[in-house]
């Protein structure tokens, strides 16, 4: 019954993110077109397109099967929330409801950078059990082949870590936050900057 749907996240139990919004790129370019207006009347900090690689059974993938406007954010971590994120929550919602002509008024816009994560070599996932060392930060250049991190095994000393490296280059949108990390964790997400 919904022609617009917003998503909140803000990292669940074990990623940090940039503070950004997103849509998919869809077969259905004209309803893609519609949700990345959506997105940017949001107005997040950083505006994300991206190919979603895993959609089966998601939320996302019936609202978008029914032809409606998703757009779905992450803003921080851990599954919590601070004043500055509930703040680009309350400005987007505002914002998007303006958009669709729901509520009157000007929308409110500040900077936004453009991010496009275009398939599934941006998501960096450990392979190993262990101590996280992160190498690069929220926000951070990204080269191909950085290392991103180093994962230091927990059952024996003087044993050298496990390099992590990036697959693409761009700017790193999402890290592992906690000190410990298990195998099949995601460590990393890589996004190319696009405007």
């Amino acid at each position: 019954m919904a022609d617009v749907v917003l998503d909140f996240h803000s990292g669940g139990k074990t990623l940090d993110f940039l503070r950004f919004a997103a849509v998919h790129r869809l077969e259905d370019k004209k309803q893609e077109a519609r949700g990345v207006a959506a997105m940017h009347a949001f107005n997040a900090p950083y505006s994300m397109t991206l190919l979603e690689i895993d959609s089966v059974g998601m939320f996302d993938t019936a609202v978008e099967s029914q032809g409606k406007v998703f757009v779905s954010t992450e803003l921080g971590r851990g599954g919590t929330a601070r004043a500055a994120t509930i703040g680009i929550a309350r400005k987007g919602v505002r914002n998007v409801l303006i958009h669709a002509g729901i509520l009157g008024g000007e929308l409110e816009r500040a900077p936004t950078v453009s991010l496009d994560m275009q398939d599934d070599d941006c998501f960096v996932f450990s392979r190993d059990d262990g101590l996280v060392e992160t190498r690069v930060d929220l926000g951070d250049p990204v080269v191909s082949r950085d290392v991103i991190a180093r994962i230091w095994p927990l059952d024996r000393t003087g044993v050298a870590p496990v390099l992590y490296r990036a697959a693409r280059g761009g700017m790193l949108v999402s890290r592992h936050f906690p000190g410990l990390v298990k195998a099949g964790d995601c460590l990393a997400v890589v996004a190319a900057t696009s405007g």
